[in-house]
């Protein structure tokens, strides 16, 4: 942020300087000299980089839940295989508030680095890595050894911020096979959005979901999920229909394309609605998020035909599954977990192709990582939640 500032003070004064009334004036020698010192301070590596010791938080036990530790340690050093990473942002999904209340089922995760989604740049390569070098931009998958194909048991146990260490530390060393290069139009921010909730939206909608232009999607409030479920259905030239107890963010997302927007709170019988903006069709994709208090409208909204993408339960899940409502509309049902590097490199070359920018509600800085918690366990963000390294 600070280096964006300077990049910006010097933009700002190359213009005053190209107005002739100040040409030549004192003004004009302050101005240079102001230049050059922003210039290099926007251009000084980053002293980080290189410290002996970096920034890190790490899980501690709490009760029946773990409490966010703010600690140090020494630089990591990369291996053969490996890839060592001046991580510069991350972001928080829902799973991580679960697994800091200790109700995901991912086992003693005490003395983990949380958090799954980062990006950030290379800035040092093992002698067998042949993937990446110094200065590339990356972002690490989710699960560190799911590179193409079906899940295996092995893939399925090595996600990040659960499994094995996350990405909430301001340098990592990661196995050359579990990073992705980055689209070159995002900044870190934006790229640390994508690795969960990116990538999940992006399998329920084309990987099982097999997407096709003029699709209707059902997206259930306006978390990361929801949100790039909403960008990749424009981007497609499918129609979106989103829900939110929020009439602002409602407004939001029909600025960003949606073809029908609900508020499920005034309107409980929202799935009508839904079939009365698809013509009485009902929609073809639900992105099912909400668990066991949107399923069963969610499955009233849907198409002959449709697909439903198992997600998450806010709501939590009943055990038994309305076999009935989806053989009455020969709907077909996928359980999403996120996906392979394989599908997020297929995710990036679209979002290169389209010029896609994730939604960031807020962003917060390193010392505030408690503070990124609280407000993404509030819900009321829309979009993404990031922390600045």
């Amino acid at each position: 942020m600070a280096v964006f500032v300077a990049e910006s003070l010097i933009v700002s004064l190359r213009a005053c300087l190209a107005r002739p009334a100040i040409a030549r004036s004192p003004f004009q020698r302050v101005a240079a000299a102001v230049i050059v010192a922003l210039a290099m301070f926007a251009t000084a590596p980053d002293a980080r980089a290189d410290a002996a010791v970096i920034r890190k938080y790490e899980l501690q036990k709490q009760g029946s839940g773990y409490r966010l530790v703010a600690t140090t340690a020494p630089r990591p050093k990369a291996k053969a295989d490996e890839v060592l990473v001046r991580v510069r942002a991350v972001s928080l999904n829902r799973r991580d508030i679960m697994v800091l209340n200790g109700t995901y089922g991912a086992g003693d995760v005490s003395g983990r680095i949380p958090l799954s989604d980062g990006a950030g740049e290379v800035i040092a390569v093992g002698e067998r890595v042949t993937r990446f070098k110094p200065g590339d931009r990356v972002a690490g998958t989710f699960f560190t050894r799911w590179i193409e194909g079906k899940a295996t048991p092995d893939a399925l146990s090595s996600a990040r911020g659960g499994d094995v260490d996350g990405m909430l530390a301001e340098a990592i060393v990661a196995h050359e096979a579990s990073l992705v290069h980055i689209p070159e139009h995002l900044s870190f921010e934006e790229a640390a959005t994508l690795p969960c909730a990116g990538l999940t939206a992006w399998n329920a909608l084309f990987t099982r979901g097999k997407l096709q232009p003029g699709d209707f999607v059902l997206l259930e409030g306006t978390g990361g999920v929801s949100m790039f479920g909403l960008q990749f259905a424009v981007a497609a030239d499918a129609r979106a229909i989103i829900t939110s107890s929020s009439d602002s963010k409602l407004t939001r997302a029909r600025a960003l394309g949606a073809h029908g927007a609900i508020n499920y709170v005034s309107n409980p019988d929202w799935h009508l609605e839904v079939r009365e903006l698809t013509g009485g069709t009902g929609v073809d994709h639900v992105l099912e998020v909400g668990g066991r208090d949107t399923l069963p409208k969610a499955l009233a909204s849907l198409a002959i035909g449709g697909h439903v993408a198992l997600i998450g339960g806010l709501s939590g899940f009943d055990a038994q599954v309305p076999v009935g409502a989806l053989m009455g509309r020969t709907a077909a049902v996928s359980g999403i977990y996120v996906g392979s590097r394989a599908d997020f490199e297929a995710m990036n070359a679209f979002i290169a192709e389209h010029k896609l920018r994730p939604v960031i509600d807020r962003t917060f800085a390193f010392e505030d990582a408690a503070a990124a918690y609280e407000y993404m366990d509030s819900g009321s963000h829309f979009g993404k939640v990031v922390i600045t390294l």
